[in-house]
């Protein structure tokens, strides 16, 4: 079988080297793969589960066929890709948690206790996204999860909840979820929609790109029939969320129709959307923008997904918000541009082969700026009240941030300093872009000229002990 599985190493084993290496089994990394092995590059894919998939398609190598139905025709159309990404060649080590990438294209990884390493000839960095951060009162209480991670545990081990559960927020992501919880039979209290009359006013102006993506249309459609013939309660328009308990979740409050409302569950499941997961590209200090359709931070590359850091690319959603097809056509492009840039490929070849992909990846993005505008966030729910924590690691409100920026404080930097806030184990991951809009508003300025924490290697966490073994 031509698939390679990782094997164990010794501890302080020197760098391999490798043609291209990949982070991330998610559909770009995977499309990537197979892409640059077509043209006779050696690979190596690096991802921290046991499984190619990403989160997208999580568990689908090996999922069983029950689950497969209740998750649905786009997540069972990753096994394809999965298979042939097993047949292409690339040497897969899995369980490697990469923390740090150098512009020289070296890439550190932490595997079984042991730290090794890779020199390659180009990197790309196809490391998804990350659901956006939803600060209301009580978000850090037991009971509370991303929709994602809930997600998660229903793909990646047949988990579910079989108490009633409120799903809360907005985004195509949480109505999906909702449709897989009635088909599994999972009990639902209530959806509590954020979206609001004046979101759907906004969209209305990209009706032309919703029409020309009319197959996302349907599907968004379908999702929400079958929500309601389910019979699950259904607000729309809530605002004032707020998680109730003491010690732990007992339901959600939000108003809805001008009326105060509570829903008692003791799981709640929030949700508002996906931001690309651009730890690794801000380490390597290649340049970003403020993106202010999707409100986050998107790293600048050229047409193929390279930064500005020669031989290191971007391709998936860490580059933008697109979807899982355009992940993998982004990630194609991208196995073809570093396999040219290596020198496996000709260069009219690879812009010949990449004239299709670009096509279809236009049809795919022609309902983007519909379901932006309409899924935006709330200003509410992103920028919090002073009581509400921002940065869970360091307990730091957003009225502790205000405070510094009364004393001074201009910037993300200056806020860990201040009050350690981002210094926790997630480096800043779950709260930055909270911080960065918090700072900004309380400013006056926008997001762009307020600017994001520095990000420093490791990435992830490893011990003292681990990198001596390294040095």
């Amino acid at each position: 079988m031509a698939f390679e599985t990782s094997s164990r190493m010794a501890p302080g084993r020197p760098a391999d080297m490798v043609d291209i290496a990949i982070i991330g089994a998610g559909p770009a990394g995977m499309a990537a793969a197979i892409a640059a092995r077509k043209h006779g590059a050696s690979v190596m894919l690096l991802d921290e589960q046991p499984a190619a998939g990403g989160q997208i398609y999580r568990g689908i190598t090996d999922v069983p066929a029950r689950r497969l139905d209740i998750l649905g025709p786009d997540y069972a159309a990753g096994a394809a890709l999965a298979r042939d990404f097993t047949a292409s060649g690339a040497r897969h080590i899995t369980g490697a948690a990469v923390w740090q990438v150098t512009a020289e294209r070296k890439v550190h990884y932490l595997q079984d206790g042991g730290v090794r390493s890779v020199q390659a000839g180009c990197v790309l960095l196809c490391t998804g996204a990350m659901e956006r951060p939803f600060p209301i009162p009580g978000w850090t209480l037991p009971g509370v999860l991303t929709a994602g991670a809930a997600q998660i545990l229903l793909k990646g081990s047949g988990m579910a909840p079989t108490q009633p559960v409120v799903l809360a927020g907005c985004g195509p992501l949480l109505y999906l979820l909702g449709w897989q919880y009635v088909r599994a039979g999972v009990p639902i209290a209530a959806i509590i929609d954020t979206t609001d009359g004046a979101d759907y006013r906004r969209a209305i102006r990209h009706a032309g790109g919703a029409l020309a993506g009319w197959r996302y249309l349907k599907k968004g459609l379908s999702l929400m029939a079958a929500l309601k013939k389910s019979g699950a309660p259904f607000y729309r328009g809530a605002t004032g969320l707020h998680v109730l308990g003491n010690g732990k979740a007992s339901g959600l409050g939000f108003v809805s129709g001008g009326t105060l409302r509570k829903v008692d569950s003791p799981l709640v499941l929030l949700h508002q959307g996906v931001v690309p997961n651009t730890q690794f590209s801000w380490s390597l200090r290649a340049r970003h923008a403020w993106d202010e359709a999707q409100l986050c931070w998107s790293p600048v590359t050229d047409a193929w997904g390279e930064l500005d850091v020669p031989g290191i690319f971007v391709a998936g959603d860490s580059g933008g918000i697109g979807g899982a097809r355009v992940a993998a056509l982004q990630g194609e492009l991208a196995g073809l541009a570093a396999a040219a840039q290596i020198g496996k490929l000709a260069v009219h070849t690879r812009d010949s082969l990449a004239e299709p992909l670009r096509a279809e990846m236009r049809e795919h993005l022609f309902i983007r700026p519909f379901l932006d505008a309409l899924y935006r966030p709330k200003k509410a729910n992103r920028i919090p009240a002073d009581g509400t924590i921002v940065c869970r690691c360091e307990e730091v409100t957003a009225g502790d941030i205000r405070g510094y920026v009364e004393i001074g404080c201009t910037g993300p930097n200056q806020a860990k300093s201040f009050g350690r806030c981002g210094m926790g184990p997630c480096q800043g991951r779950q709260c930055g872009l909270t911080v960065t809009e918090v700072i900004a508003d309380a400013r006056g300025v926008s997001p762009g000229e307020t600017g994001y924490f520095r990000i420093r290697p490791p990435i992830k966490p490893i011990t003292l002990g681990e990198l001596a073994h390294e040095a």
